[in-house]
């Protein structure tokens, strides 16, 4: 049997991942040239667009798998520091950051605590860490 700790940590794992999936495949299905524009036009370089769209696409498959829980959420963290500072923080709280907020305090728990339930990566290399 597992806690509910446990299982609140995989549930925020599984819906981490979803998000930053649906986010990444909807960069590429969109044409990811537009996000590429849209970075240079805000004064970000382009090819960042690329780097971005990858980390949420692969990095919320292995989040979802429970592969690299802590360093895929590092990576989201960065992300959504960046899409705060950049881009949402003068719409204000409610009409700009707070979505990115939640996802950065998700991805800052993620790193703080990961998830073991259900985890591919803790299946496979439990008990091989220092």
């Amino acid at each position: 049997m597992f806690k509910n700790q446990e299982l609140g940590n995989l549930l925020l794992r599984i819906i981490l991942g979803l998000v930053f999936l649906a986010n990444g495949a909807a960069k590429f299905q969109g044409g990811i040239e537009n996000t590429v524009g849209w970075f240079d036009s805000i004064g970000i370089p382009g090819f960042l667009a690329y780097v971005v769209a990858f980390i949420e696409l692969v990095g919320g498959i292995a989040i979802i798998l429970g592969i690299g829980t802590r360093i895929v959420s590092v990576l989201f963290g960065i992300i959504m520091l960046g899409a705060i500072f950049t881009v949402k923080l003068p719409d204000g709280f409610l009409n700009g950051y707070v979505y990115d907020l939640v996802l950065l305090v998700i991805a800052i728990h993620m790193i703080l605590n990961g998830s073991k339930l259900y985890s591919l990566g803790h299946m496979l290399f439990k008990g091989k860490a220092a």
